[in-house]
């Protein structure tokens, strides 16, 4: 895709810093880093999020994400990692090529923060479970 900033990025057309890069994959440094170590892992094919993508194309993908988080836990023994997609503008999503954030997380004020504001009073366990119902409807594994 011409107009995909991170498939200029896979193409060359656009520098990064790279960290791992295989025929299927590539994780480089994101240029607007939350932390030290934040690193993108992206397939070199263009899916534009995780409902594009293909079963062979996501395993290549997260066969590799342990790795790149194993590499960064060694070179910044970070307290914890996240991991973040957003799939969809309303997710969050600004660039419109799946990819993957590996967020080491140091202390509560590295400068980012995901809020959970549960809803289990409305959500209750009889709707959960139709929920639940009605997403293996659509399973076809």
């Amino acid at each position: 895709m011409s107009d995909c900033l991170f498939c200029k990025i896979v193409d060359g057309s656009i520098p990064s810093i790279k960290v791992y890069e295989d025929d299927h994959v590539l994780a480089f440094m994101d240029i607007f880093p939350l932390t030290k170590g934040h690193t993108l892992l992206i397939p070199k094919k263009h899916h534009e999020n995780v409902f594009d993508m293909n079963s062979e194309d996501a395993g290549q993908l997260f066969s590799v994400a342990p790795k790149i988080a194993s590499a960064i836990k060694a070179s910044f023994n970070p307290a914890g990692l996240n991991l973040l997609n957003n799939n969809g503008a309303p997710a969050g999503q600004s660039v419109f090529h799946f990819h993957l954030h590996f967020i080491p997380r140091y202390d509560q004020t590295d400068g980012f923060k995901a809020t959970w504001q549960t809803k289990e009073k409305q959500l209750t366990t009889d709707l959960v479970t139709k929920y639940a119902d009605k997403i293996k409807s659509q399973l076809s594994i």
